[in-house]
């Protein structure tokens, strides 16, 4: 972890400008590592995009699994552990192996090094080893996840994939790629090659024109994968919940049947030729098996049950369950939020379809029975974080209307610094440590712009930069008190978010509340960061 944290050579998130001089540097790395022509032989299918990458490639390695090949599946990022990057038959490659294949590969490049050939750079150097180890672990198709953007990304080295995707496409990392929604496109369909076939999905029109104009001119036949119908899956459930996961589930079918085509494997699942008419079994096993930890995931905390002695009746414990997702982008924080309001409204007793309008109040709505008929009250409760490249004017206020029209309102918003940091490479074993004296200001800024969508903008003071104390927790019935009596933004009393200085106090803080408070259900989205959201996964575990 510490050779691969060297590799950093920025403590934050630049605007990429020597992201071209890196990229050349790729084919030397690659020939020094002796790997351009078994690379070749890998069978690739490389899928870019601003959304669904993960869930497609993830559906896809699932599907080819299924079929009967030894898939290796290259994703970032990781969570908890950088293991987490290289699947091997659908496990995280083991530590020995691990450790074999990347000190092989830093030895090699670190011999090499001169004035004009640094160490690579840390996606860079991630990217080398999964090529290392998908080729000596003999697979038979790779499914390679691009880092950032497509044309200059680590993963354009490959020269002639099977076939390539293009996941939705909307606007992030403009900072890098491009301030329009067809410069990024442009960027992402950096991937098209020569006469291999690429497919997309329905795109706005903007998107779709760049798509098809890079298509023409590097000679590549693009086609748009219809979202999937759910009446072919026979009764089955995707395994990834949420209704824009058929449009990657579609994707990752087009993609796996042109990467059978063109392997010669057609015959054995499609032995009528009809590959469009029907999903053979095998495809239904993968759309339903597959996995990608951190994306529309619920998690239970068992810590309190585990604490619980004896207590024969379950209503007599609170109950405290995470919802897990990594979005970052105002068009995923939608699809979060609709996510989300699915997962809590299922049960409820009472129609769905809160007016839109109702989200500049805070929640009242606390008097919900949970799913499973006991008397538990429900509380919805936001957990963020983001890096400080993103806009929280965009995410916050999209997050909250499409909960809101959907009757789903959070009791408070808790912002928190995340354990991570974009210079320090972790592993599972890392000990999560709580640094209370880190810089709050960003989380204050965010708590700033809550209170104004909340509230309105004139009704919070300009002068003050923090609404809260962090250093001082908010006692456990914070989580539960009525807003509205608390609430007086004029005189800087504020009831409806806070700043926590530490993650590990968060969660701690969070299962004290729901012990002292049994008849509680406290619901805790997730949200902001993939950052975040490991952290979070990590200290459950523990």
């Amino acid at each position: 972890m510490e050779a691969l944290s060297s590799l950093i050579t920025r403590r934050r998130r630049g605007n990429g400008s020597d992201r071209g001089e890196k990229f050349h540097l790729m084919s030397k790395y690659m020939k020094i590592l002796d790997l351009e022509e078994h690379t070749s032989r890998l069978k690739i299918v490389h899928i870019a995009g601003t959304k669904g990458k993960g869930s497609t490639c993830a559906f896809s390695e699932a599907i080819l699994r299924e079929c009967g090949f030894r898939t290796g599946l290259f994703t970032s990022p990781h969570l908890i552990d950088v293991r987490e990057r290289y699947r091997i038959d659908g496990f995280d490659i083991s530590e020995d192996k691990f450790l074999s294949y990347f000190w092989d590969c830093w030895n090699q490049i670190k011999e090499k090094v001169a004035e004009d050939l640094p160490m690579p750079a840390l996606f860079q150097f991630l990217t080398l080893l999964a090529f290392k180890i998908f080729i000596f672990e003999k697979v038979d198709v790779a499914i390679i996840e691009v880092g950032l953007g497509g044309t200059l990304d680590s993963t354009n080295v490959v020269k002639e994939p099977v076939v390539c995707g293009i996941t939705s496409l909307g606007m992030d990392h403009m900072e890098i790629l491009g301030d329009t929604l067809g410069k990024i496109a442009l960027e992402k369909a950096g991937i098209f090659k020569p006469g291999v076939p690429a497919f997309t999905v329905p795109q706005l029109p903007e998107a779709m024109d760049a798509l098809k104009e890079r298509s023409y001119e590097s000679k590549v036949l693009l086609k748009v994968a219809s979202p999937l119908d759910p009446n072919k899956l026979h009764g089955l459930k995707l395994a990834l919940a949420g209704d824009h996961q058929f449009i990657n589930a579609g994707l990752a079918v087009a993609l796996c049947r042109c990467w059978l085509q063109n392997t010669g494997h057609a015959k054995d699942f499609f032995p009528d030729g009809k590959e469009e008419l029907y999903l053979p079994e095998a495809f239904l096993r993968g759309l339903s098996t597959a996995r990608l930890p951190g994306r529309a995931q619920i998690v239970s905390d068992t810590a309190l049950r585990s604490n619980r002695l004896s207590e024969v009746n379950e209503n007599s414990y609170g109950d405290l369950v995470f919802y897990f997702d990594g979005a970052h982008s105002p068009e995923s924080m939608e699809v979060c939020a609709r996510w989300f309001s699915d997962a809590v409204n299922v049960g409820r007793n009472s129609p769905k379809g809160g007016k839109t309008g109702e989200y500049q109040k805070c929640s009242l709505q606390d008097d919900r029975k949970t799913s499973d008929g006991s008397k538990k009250i429900s509380k919805q409760i936001l957990l963020f974080n983001c890096m400080e490249v993103r806009d929280p004017q965009l995410l916050l206020p999209q997050l909250i209307k499409t909960c809101a029209s959907s009757g789903v309102h959070f009791s408070k918003a808790l912002f928190v610094p995340s354990l991570s940091t974009y210079h320090k490479v972790d592993s599972a074993s890392s000990t999560p440590t709580s640094d209370t004296s880190k810089d709050l200001s960003w989380q204050s800024t965010l708590q700033r712009t809550w209170e104004k969508i909340i509230h309105g903008k004139g009704a919070i003071p300009e002068e003050s930069s923090k609404l809260d104390a962090p250093d001082i927790l908010p006692s456990y019935e914070f989580l539960y008190e009525d807003p509205s009596q608390k609430c007086n933004p004029i005189c800087k009393q504020f009831a409806c978010s806070a700043v926590i200085p530490s993650l590990p106090t968060t969660v701690k803080w969070l299962r004290d509340c729901v012990k002292e408070n049994p008849s509680f259900r406290v619901q805790v989205l997730v949200t902001g960061s993939l950052h975040l959201i490991g952290d979070v996964l990590k200290l459950l575990r523990r």
